[in-house]
Protein backbone atom coordinates (compact mmCIF):
# COMPACT_ATOMS: atom_id res chain seq x y z
CA UNK A 1 0.00 0.00 0.00
CA UNK A 2 1.36 3.41 -1.13
CA UNK A 3 1.35 6.44 1.45
CA UNK A 4 -1.94 8.71 1.08
CA UNK A 5 -1.87 11.42 -1.50
CA UNK A 6 -3.57 14.58 -1.29
CA UNK A 7 -6.50 14.05 -3.31
CA UNK A 8 -7.27 11.00 -1.40
CA UNK A 9 -10.28 12.90 0.74
CA UNK A 10 -11.76 13.80 -2.34
CA UNK A 11 -11.78 10.32 -3.96
CA UNK A 12 -12.80 9.27 -0.02
CA UNK A 13 -16.20 11.49 0.01
CA UNK A 14 -16.94 10.26 -3.68
CA UNK A 15 -16.32 6.98 -2.90
CA UNK A 16 -18.21 7.43 0.81
CA UNK A 17 -20.95 8.44 -1.15
CA UNK A 18 -21.75 5.61 -3.73
CA UNK A 19 -21.20 2.91 -1.34
CA UNK A 20 -23.91 4.58 1.16
CA UNK A 21 -26.45 4.77 -2.19
CA UNK A 22 -24.98 1.04 -3.01
CA UNK A 23 -25.53 -0.35 0.74
CA UNK A 24 -28.98 1.49 0.61
CA UNK A 25 -30.01 0.47 -2.55
CA UNK A 26 -28.28 -3.16 -2.43
CA UNK A 27 -31.82 -5.05 -2.71
CA UNK A 28 -32.29 -3.30 -5.92
CA UNK A 29 -28.71 -4.32 -7.19
CA UNK A 30 -27.95 -1.26 -8.93
CA UNK A 31 -25.42 -1.40 -12.22
CA UNK A 32 -22.57 0.13 -12.26
CA UNK A 33 -24.26 3.10 -14.65
CA UNK A 34 -26.99 3.91 -12.06
CA UNK A 35 -24.37 4.33 -8.58
CA UNK A 36 -21.96 6.18 -11.25
CA UNK A 37 -24.75 8.45 -11.99
CA UNK A 38 -25.38 9.39 -8.50
CA UNK A 39 -21.76 10.95 -7.92
CA UNK A 40 -21.70 12.37 -11.36
CA UNK A 41 -19.28 10.68 -12.74
CA UNK A 42 -18.99 8.39 -16.23
CA UNK A 43 -19.42 4.99 -15.71
CA UNK A 44 -15.67 4.41 -17.03
CA UNK A 45 -14.33 6.98 -14.56
CA UNK A 46 -16.15 5.45 -11.35
CA UNK A 47 -14.99 2.46 -12.14
CA UNK A 48 -11.50 2.85 -12.17
CA UNK A 49 -11.08 5.51 -9.73
CA UNK A 50 -13.16 2.68 -7.39
CA UNK A 51 -10.97 0.12 -8.34
CA UNK A 52 -7.62 2.24 -7.86
CA UNK A 53 -9.35 3.57 -4.22
CA UNK A 54 -10.32 0.05 -3.11
CA UNK A 55 -8.30 -2.33 -5.05
CA UNK A 56 -11.27 -4.01 -6.27
CA UNK A 57 -14.44 -3.22 -8.40
CA UNK A 58 -17.38 -1.87 -6.69
CA UNK A 59 -19.56 -5.04 -6.76
CA UNK A 60 -17.05 -6.93 -5.50
CA UNK A 61 -16.75 -4.35 -2.18
CA UNK A 62 -20.03 -4.37 -1.69
CA UNK A 63 -20.04 -8.48 -0.87
CA UNK A 64 -17.77 -7.48 2.06
CA UNK A 65 -20.86 -5.15 3.38
CA UNK A 66 -23.19 -8.07 3.23
CA UNK A 67 -24.72 -8.98 6.95
CA UNK A 68 -24.08 -12.65 5.57
CA UNK A 69 -19.92 -12.07 4.85
CA UNK A 70 -20.21 -10.06 8.38
CA UNK A 71 -21.87 -13.00 10.40
CA UNK A 72 -18.83 -15.22 8.61
CA UNK A 73 -15.91 -12.96 9.69
CA UNK A 74 -17.88 -12.97 12.90
CA UNK A 75 -17.49 -16.17 13.59
CA UNK A 76 -13.45 -16.57 11.73
CA UNK A 77 -12.44 -14.12 14.17
CA UNK A 78 -14.16 -15.11 17.54
CA UNK A 79 -12.20 -18.59 16.71
CA UNK A 80 -8.93 -16.60 16.79
CA UNK A 81 -9.70 -14.68 19.86
CA UNK A 82 -10.31 -17.83 21.63
CA UNK A 83 -6.93 -19.21 20.06
CA UNK A 84 -5.15 -16.38 20.99
CA UNK A 85 -6.21 -16.77 24.63
CA UNK A 86 -5.65 -20.14 24.74
CA UNK A 87 -1.79 -20.17 23.67
CA UNK A 88 -1.83 -16.75 25.51
CA UNK A 89 -0.46 -14.88 22.24
CA UNK A 90 -1.30 -11.87 20.84
CA UNK A 91 -3.64 -12.13 17.89
CA UNK A 92 -1.77 -13.48 14.66
CA UNK A 93 -2.57 -12.14 11.17
CA UNK A 94 -2.89 -8.16 12.39
CA UNK A 95 -0.70 -6.37 9.32
CA UNK A 96 -0.59 -3.31 11.59
CA UNK A 97 -1.89 -3.60 15.20
CA UNK A 98 1.00 -5.86 16.35
CA UNK A 99 3.25 -2.58 16.16
CA UNK A 100 1.42 -0.59 18.66
CA UNK A 101 1.95 -0.45 22.19
CA UNK A 102 -0.46 1.38 24.72
CA UNK A 103 0.63 3.51 27.86
CA UNK A 104 -2.25 4.59 30.14
CA UNK A 105 -2.00 7.56 31.77
CA UNK A 106 -1.84 7.41 35.79
CA UNK A 107 -4.87 8.60 37.64
CA UNK A 108 -3.31 11.55 38.51
CA UNK A 109 -2.53 12.45 34.95
CA UNK A 110 -5.85 11.60 34.40
CA UNK A 111 -7.76 13.86 37.14
CA UNK A 112 -5.10 16.72 36.25
CA UNK A 113 -6.22 17.09 32.75
CA UNK A 114 -3.33 16.47 30.85
CA UNK A 115 -1.39 19.63 32.89
CA UNK A 116 2.00 19.81 32.29
CA UNK A 117 1.79 18.10 28.78
CA UNK A 118 3.12 19.57 25.17
CA UNK A 119 0.62 18.33 22.67
CA UNK A 120 1.41 18.54 18.64
CA UNK A 121 -1.22 17.83 16.38
CA UNK A 122 -1.75 18.07 12.49
CA UNK A 123 -4.73 17.47 10.06
CA UNK A 124 -4.21 14.92 7.11
CA UNK A 125 -5.78 13.72 4.41
CA UNK A 126 -6.56 9.73 4.46
CA UNK A 127 -8.16 6.99 2.82
CA UNK A 128 -10.96 7.67 4.85
CA UNK A 129 -11.24 11.17 4.72
CA UNK A 130 -9.45 13.47 6.66
CA UNK A 131 -8.05 13.17 10.34
CA UNK A 132 -6.71 14.95 13.14
CA UNK A 133 -3.82 13.74 14.67
CA UNK A 134 -2.05 14.56 17.87
CA UNK A 135 0.91 13.71 19.94
CA UNK A 136 3.12 13.84 22.73
CA UNK A 137 6.94 13.28 24.03
CA UNK A 138 5.26 9.85 25.40
CA UNK A 139 3.09 9.11 22.46
CA UNK A 140 0.14 9.72 20.08
CA UNK A 141 -2.95 10.72 22.30
CA UNK A 142 -5.44 11.29 19.90
CA UNK A 143 -6.51 10.35 16.17
CA UNK A 144 -9.95 11.84 14.85
CA UNK A 145 -11.71 11.61 11.79
CA UNK A 146 -12.67 15.30 10.57
CA UNK A 147 -15.71 16.07 8.53
CA UNK A 148 -15.76 19.61 6.94
CA UNK A 149 -17.51 21.40 9.81
CA UNK A 150 -15.53 20.66 12.30
CA UNK A 151 -12.35 21.03 10.53
CA UNK A 152 -11.19 24.80 12.16
CA UNK A 153 -12.41 23.59 15.80
CA UNK A 154 -9.43 21.28 16.00
CA UNK A 155 -7.90 22.72 18.76
CA UNK A 156 -11.04 23.06 20.66
CA UNK A 157 -11.86 19.79 20.01
CA UNK A 158 -8.61 18.47 21.79
CA UNK A 159 -9.24 20.89 24.68
CA UNK A 160 -12.36 18.96 25.47
CA UNK A 161 -9.89 16.49 26.80
CA UNK A 162 -6.91 17.91 27.84
CA UNK A 163 -8.20 21.02 29.07
CA UNK A 164 -4.32 21.70 30.87
CA UNK A 165 -2.04 20.67 28.48
CA UNK A 166 -0.55 23.08 26.00
CA UNK A 167 -1.54 22.28 22.54
CA UNK A 168 0.07 23.69 19.65
CA UNK A 169 -0.20 23.14 15.71
CA UNK A 170 2.75 21.44 14.63
CA UNK A 171 2.16 19.53 11.20
CA UNK A 172 6.11 18.17 10.43
CA UNK A 173 5.39 16.83 13.72
CA UNK A 174 2.65 14.73 12.68
CA UNK A 175 3.46 13.78 9.70
CA UNK A 176 5.95 11.20 10.15
CA UNK A 177 3.26 9.62 12.36
CA UNK A 178 0.42 10.29 9.69
CA UNK A 179 2.83 8.10 7.04
CA UNK A 180 3.41 5.40 9.44
CA UNK A 181 -0.20 4.62 10.62
CA UNK A 182 -2.12 4.94 6.84
CA UNK A 183 1.42 2.43 5.20
CA UNK A 184 1.10 -0.92 7.11
CA UNK A 185 3.94 -1.80 5.24
CA UNK A 186 6.08 0.84 6.89
CA UNK A 187 5.01 -0.33 9.97
CA UNK A 188 6.33 -3.34 9.19
CA UNK A 189 10.41 -2.40 9.60
CA UNK A 190 9.94 0.50 12.37
CA UNK A 191 9.72 -0.02 16.50
CA UNK A 192 6.32 -0.05 17.67
CA UNK A 193 4.03 3.00 18.11
CA UNK A 194 3.16 3.82 21.84
CA UNK A 195 -0.43 5.40 22.90
CA UNK A 196 -0.99 7.45 25.11
CA UNK A 197 -3.86 6.85 26.79
CA UNK A 198 -6.54 8.89 29.18
CA UNK A 199 -9.24 6.53 30.37
CA UNK A 200 -11.07 4.63 33.21
CA UNK A 201 -9.74 1.13 33.99
CA UNK A 202 -12.41 -0.52 31.97
CA UNK A 203 -12.42 1.41 28.85
CA UNK A 204 -8.82 0.88 28.81
CA UNK A 205 -9.36 -2.96 29.17
CA UNK A 206 -11.93 -2.58 26.13
CA UNK A 207 -9.19 -0.86 24.52
CA UNK A 208 -7.16 -3.15 24.78
CA UNK A 209 -8.88 -5.79 23.77
CA UNK A 210 -9.72 -4.13 20.68
CA UNK A 211 -5.92 -4.28 19.81
CA UNK A 212 -6.41 -8.06 19.44
CA UNK A 213 -9.08 -7.75 16.47
CA UNK A 214 -7.30 -8.78 13.10
CA UNK A 215 -6.76 -6.13 10.22
CA UNK A 216 -9.90 -7.44 8.36
CA UNK A 217 -11.43 -9.09 11.05
CA UNK A 218 -15.23 -8.47 12.73
CA UNK A 219 -15.78 -9.02 16.02
CA UNK A 220 -18.82 -8.16 18.48
CA UNK A 221 -19.42 -6.00 21.81
CA UNK A 222 -20.61 -9.24 23.50
CA UNK A 223 -17.22 -11.42 22.21
CA UNK A 224 -15.11 -7.95 23.42
CA UNK A 225 -16.80 -8.09 27.53
CA UNK A 226 -16.14 -12.05 27.42
CA UNK A 227 -12.72 -11.27 26.38
CA UNK A 228 -12.08 -8.99 28.82
CA UNK A 229 -13.69 -11.35 31.51
CA UNK A 230 -16.96 -9.27 31.63
CA UNK A 231 -19.59 -11.04 29.96
CA UNK A 232 -22.21 -9.22 31.41
CA UNK A 233 -21.22 -5.85 30.44
CA UNK A 234 -21.91 -5.75 26.47
CA UNK A 235 -23.65 -2.49 27.07
CA UNK A 236 -21.02 -0.68 28.87
CA UNK A 237 -18.45 -2.09 26.34
CA UNK A 238 -20.41 -0.47 23.49
CA UNK A 239 -19.94 2.90 25.70
CA UNK A 240 -16.63 2.03 25.91
CA UNK A 241 -15.84 1.24 22.28
CA UNK A 242 -17.80 4.73 21.66
CA UNK A 243 -15.30 6.86 23.47
CA UNK A 244 -12.13 5.30 21.95
CA UNK A 245 -10.09 8.52 21.56
CA UNK A 246 -7.40 6.97 18.65
CA UNK A 247 -9.19 6.17 15.41
CA UNK A 248 -8.16 3.28 13.22
CA UNK A 249 -5.46 2.13 15.14
CA UNK A 250 -7.38 1.33 18.03
CA UNK A 251 -9.69 -0.17 15.52
CA UNK A 252 -13.56 0.09 17.15
CA UNK A 253 -14.48 0.10 13.73
CA UNK A 254 -14.33 -3.78 13.60
CA UNK A 255 -16.68 -3.92 16.02
CA UNK A 256 -20.68 -4.65 15.15
CA UNK A 257 -23.44 -6.25 16.31
CA UNK A 258 -24.03 -9.87 16.41
CA UNK A 259 -26.53 -9.46 13.62
CA UNK A 260 -24.00 -8.45 11.00
CA UNK A 261 -25.36 -5.01 10.96
CA UNK A 262 -22.71 -2.57 11.16
CA UNK A 263 -24.12 -0.64 14.51
CA UNK A 264 -23.04 2.83 14.74
CA UNK A 265 -19.66 4.54 14.65
CA UNK A 266 -18.51 7.81 16.31
CA UNK A 267 -17.15 9.03 13.44
CA UNK A 268 -19.84 8.07 11.08
CA UNK A 269 -21.90 4.60 9.86
CA UNK A 270 -20.57 5.37 6.13
CA UNK A 271 -16.98 5.54 7.31
CA UNK A 272 -17.25 2.52 8.96
CA UNK A 273 -18.66 0.73 6.27
CA UNK A 274 -15.69 1.96 3.91
CA UNK A 275 -13.24 0.87 6.40
CA UNK A 276 -14.59 -2.30 7.20
CA UNK A 277 -14.90 -3.02 3.09
CA UNK A 278 -11.43 -1.59 2.60
CA UNK A 279 -9.85 -3.61 5.24
CA UNK A 280 -11.32 -6.82 3.66
CA UNK A 281 -10.54 -6.04 -0.10
CA UNK A 282 -7.05 -6.40 1.31
CA UNK A 283 -7.44 -9.22 3.06
CA UNK A 284 -8.88 -11.12 0.68
CA UNK A 285 -6.21 -9.55 -2.08
CA UNK A 286 -3.03 -10.58 0.15
CA UNK A 287 -4.43 -14.12 0.66
CA UNK A 288 -4.75 -14.37 -3.03
CA UNK A 289 -1.24 -13.07 -3.59
CA UNK A 290 0.20 -15.41 -0.61
CA UNK A 291 -1.57 -18.45 -2.08
CA UNK A 292 -0.33 -17.35 -5.58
Amino acid sequence: MNSVNVDDTKEYSRMAQAIAFMRKNHLNQPDLATVAQQIGLSEYHFQRLFTQWAGISPKRFLQYLTVEYAKSKITQTKSLLDLTLDVGLSSPGRLHDLFVNLEAMSPGEFKTGGAGLEIRYGIHDTSFGKSLLATTSRGICNLYFLDTSNEQNAEQILRRSWKSAEIIHDQQTTQPLHDLIFNPNALNVCKPLTLLIKGTNFQIQVWKALLQVPFGGMTTYQNIAELIGRPTAARAVGNAVGNNPIAYLIPCHRVIRESGELGGYHWGLERKAVMLGWEASRTISNLNEYSG
